[in-house]
Order: structure tokens, then C-alpha cells, then sequence
């Protein structure tokens, strides 16, 4: 038990790391946050210029670091420019619960613009690129923009969307259906900002990550992936999704799209 727990832990972020970090364009950084806006809404020329020119402090991160506690306050939103992270909540004696996985182009902590204190906390799950804005710039930016402004509503709308789906596979879904439906919520979010096709993907977690995010135990977790080679249904390959049969995935998985209201997605 010492052993698992020690596994899941987060290891602390410095203080002020990103202090000494120059604000700047980055191009790089902003093209990922446009093509995942994209992937929900159109932006105009003017609307992707305004966001190519937002001040950014690029960090690179170790995997399982803290980027933001529960209780920070931070004056920056995090964009995730490479690498996958988390949001987590952490009950006494270790016990996490992930309560979301986050891919290139998302901002998991976009709410902090209005909700002052983190109510949650906010990890890498691998070695991660991380880009941040201050609070400031966005709010300039939306204030000018209107269009952007109601796109990043829609942003996190979307975000309570996924976190619906979540409870109800938490409380209802068996753990092979579970596991099945975030599956298939990874691989679309992913193909839709051009991360993933052909039916794979990247899918760089460990079995621990997963059992805190289905709620169940790591060996419960394993049983389930045997499962599901066993039918055919997916294959785990150097930290690469591969699904074998999409259809009846999303049969097993009870799988509706329209939670994560898509406006584009590339050809499967």
C-alpha cells in the first residue's frame, strides 16, 4: 500500500519557477491554442492574430509535478502546449482522484480568470510543455475580441459537459464501459486537433492514472485492458492507442459525441 501511494505521489513544484521567465509572442505555443479553439467554433483572421500576439512564458516540466495547488491563486492561465496533464483532487492518506486528462491546445485552468482560488489541483501526468498567459492579456484580449470572449465560455461549458459524462460513468457505468467511454472521448478530443487517426493515439498513462480516474484499483484496471484485448476491442502499444473495433467500442461504451460539441474533425 506504502508503495502505491508513493507512486501516485505528486511531486511539489518549486516556488515562483516560472518567475524568471521573459513575457513574449510564441507562435508555437498560441498555434495550439487556436487549433484547439477551432475544433469548437470558427475564428476569424483578425481573432487568430489577436491571439498569435498574447504574451506567453514558456516552462518545461517533469512528469507527476505540480503546476497548481488546491488553494493557489494564480494571475496566469496554463496552456498546455505538449505533454498530457491532469486536474486532481487529493484526499487524506494519498487517495486522487483525476478528474480530467488534458492534451495539447487545452487551458485546464481557464475558470481561474473568475474563480480567484484554485479548488483543485493541476499536474503533469507526463513531461509537459507548458505555456502561461496572464490574467491580464486574456481579459484584454476578450475585451476587445467579443467573439473570443464567448468562444472561451463555450470552452468551458464544454469542460462541465465532460465533467458530467464523467459523473455518470463514475456513478452508473460499469468499469469496461467506463474505461471504453474514455477511450473513445480521448481519441475524438485528439483527432480533432490533429493528434490522432487511423483509430490510434496517444495514450502516454499509466494503469495507476487510470484507476484514479475511473475510481477503481490498478489491478481492476489491468483486468479490464485484458478484457478488452481478449474481444478485440482496443490494444495498448508503447503508450499508443490502438482501436481494433470502433463501432462496437462505442456500443460497449453507451458512446455519444455530442457532449463535446465538435465543430471539426479530420476523417477517421
Amino acid at each position: 500500500m506504502q508503495a502505491l501511494v508513493a507512486e501516485r505521489a505528486v511531486l511539489p513544484v518549486e516556488k515562483a519557477w516560472w518567475s524568471d521567465v521573459p513575457l513574449a509572442p510564441n507562435y508555437h505555443a498560441t498555434a495550439k491554442f487556436i487549433r484547439k479553439l477551432e475544433s469548437i467554433a470558427i475564428l476569424s483572421d483578425v481573432e487568430r492574430r489577436a491571439i498569435e500576439s498574447l504574451p506567453v512564458k514558456i516552462n518545461h516540466l517533469e512528469a507527476r509535478r505540480d503546476i497548481m495547488r488546491d488553494g493557489d491563486k494564480p494571475a496566469h492561465c496554463c496552456l498546455v502546449v505538449d505533454g498530457w496533464v491532469c486536474r486532481y483532487k487529493l484526499l487524506n492518506g494519498g487517495r486522487r482522484q483525476i478528474v480530467s486528462f488534458h492534451i495539447p491546445g487545452d487551458t485546464p485552468d481557464l475558470q481561474s480568470l473568475h474563480l480567484h482560488t484554485m479548488d483543485h489541483s493541476l499536474a503533469t501526468v507526463t513531461e509537459a510543455t507548458l505555456a502561461f498567459i496572464p490574467h491580464e492579456s486574456v481579459r484584454d484580449l476578450t475585451a476587445q475580441h467579443p467573439n473570443i470572449a464567448a468562444l472561451l465560455w463555450r470552452d468551458t461549458l464544454i469542460d462541465a459537459a465532460i465533467f458530467r459524462e464523467w459523473l455518470a460513468s463514475i456513478g452508473r457505468r460499469s468499469a469496461f464501459g467506463h474505461l471504453a467511454h474514455l477511450f473513445c472521448e480521448m481519441y475524438l478530443k485528439q483527432q480533432a486537433v490533429g493528434l490522432a487517426k487511423a483509430y490510434r493515439c496517444p495514450m502516454p498513462i499509466t494503469q495507476v492514472d487510470l484507476s484514479d480516474a475511473l475510481g477503481i484499483t490498478h489491478v481492476h484496471v489491468s483486468r479490464v485492458l485484458k478484457d478488452m484485448r481478449a474481444q478485440n476491442l482496443v490494444t495498448l502499444r508503447r503508450n499508443t492507442l490502438v482501436i481494433e473495433a470502433w463501432d462496437e467500442l462505442l456500443r460497449v461504451a453507451e458512446f455519444d459525441p455530442t457532449y463535446l460539441h465538435l465543430e471539426k474533425r479530420a476523417a477517421a
